[in-house]
């Protein structure tokens, strides 16, 4: 199959949405399949890196100020998504500029059997103007709060149902929802068993902080700053994740190398499983690495840092697996006041509650999908 994905990354989005979409296209290479990518070149777009992972990278044109766009109507009169305005441009400019590039991608007249979009700034109108590149349209959704024109919807948020899309999406569109179809890397399924056998006698001595690729507003900081002032024992070792886009790594190592515990801060790492699966617990943003912690077991106390993260906060610490927190001004003094109630036997219940939600095959579920519907 000719795959094409249609997602972004900048500072203000994040890495989620690549970052996912690359562990469905390794999957999806593994098979046999042929798999490109499409973006907008946006201030942290991690271009460099799909292109690291092998695959081809087509940009459309530079996001432009005077391409933002009204998150209400557009000059058309369209409603338009709430995110609209992280886009870059007007949804009928990125329309026509996927259209050309698709074209450009396959000028030998190869079809696109799957067009995948993971994007909160386009729905059923892009999708609509589109509908001439390609043969199936997937979309990755996690908001629920718009319409789509698509043939496979996934939303692998924990304790969504197909009701909350039947009426944004057509009739016989296929709609795959819940934590069993989370877009995991392999690895996160291999470590599966190691993580939760080591998690049977439970103690605090590896802490592991990772706010997603980006941390724009330097989150990781305030946490360090917390964690110096708290009752965490002064033999607990910590290791902070950062993104290879993170524009506060040098501020961060300096918050780290002045704390009592040892503390190492890694950049760029490409063994996160093997991380989480060492981890005793973890602080990590409420987006799609809450799935990676769930399938290891690790109990996590999550920082909300955006509304979209508001219901998988909200449903996995109703479940058990994880506490949360939002971002104020007494988070420093919350957090700190969450390390006293780390006792042995939460670190268990919760490491149990959270390994119930995701086996880590979901990506594999997703590919044999697509490969039946283009049979």
């Amino acid at each position: 199959m000719n795959i094409v994905f249609r997602a972004d990354a900048s500072i203000n989005i994040g890495s989620g949405h690549i970052m996912r979409c690359l562990t469905l296209a390794d999957a999806l290479t593994e098979r046999g399949h042929q798999c490109r990518f499409i973006c907008r070149p946006h201030k942290g777009h991690l271009g460099d890196f799909i292109h690291q992972k092998g695959y081809h990278v087509e940009f459309l044109s530079a996001p432009r100020a005077s391409d933002q766009v009204d998150p209400i109507t557009d000059s058309s009169g369209s409603d338009l998504p709430p995110h609209a305005h992280w886009l870059g441009a007007t949804w009928q400019q990125d329309a026509e500029q996927t259209l050309q590039t698709l074209s450009i991608l396959f000028t030998s007249g190869q079809a696109v059997d799957w067009l995948i979009v993971d994007h909160y700034a386009l729905d059923y109108h892009w999708q609509d103007a589109c509908e001439a590149g390609f043969k199936q349209l997937m979309v990755i959704d996690d908001l629920a709060d718009r319409k789509h024109r698509c043939n496979l919807l996934l939303d692998q948020t924990f304790g969504r149902t197909a009701d909350n899309y039947q009426s944004l999406v057509p009739a016989g569109c296929q709609i795959l929802t819940g934590a069993q179809y989370a877009l995991l890397r392999p690895e996160f399924s291999e470590w599966r068993t190691t993580s939760l056998k080591r998690r049977q006698s439970p103690e605090l001595n590896n802490l592991l902080i990772n706010l997603g690729g980006v941390d724009k507003d330097n989150i990781t900081g305030t946490l360090l700053k917390a964690i110096d002032h708290s009752h965490l024992p002064e033999s607990c070792e910590l290791t902070v994740v950062m993104g290879v886009t993170a524009p506060h790594i040098e501020q961060v190592k300096q918050i780290a190398a002045e704390l009592k515990q040892p503390c190492q801060v890694l950049q760029g790492v490409n063994n996160m499983a093997e991380l989480m699966a060492n981890a005793d617990f973890a602080i990590g943003a409420a987006g799609s690495t809450s799935w990676e912690r769930c399938c290891l077991g690790l109990p996590t106390l999550m920082i909300i840092l955006a509304e979209n993260q508001q219901t998988i906060a909200k449903q996995l610490q109703a479940a058990g697996a994880a506490q949360s927190l939002s971002i104020g001004p007494k988070l420093a003094q919350q957090v700190a006041q969450c390390f006293d109630q780390l006792s042995p036997n939460y670190l268990s219940n919760s490491s149990q509650a959270a390994q119930a939600i995701s086996d880590g095959l979901g990506c594999l579920k997703v590919v044999n999908y697509l490969e039946q519907e283009s049979q």
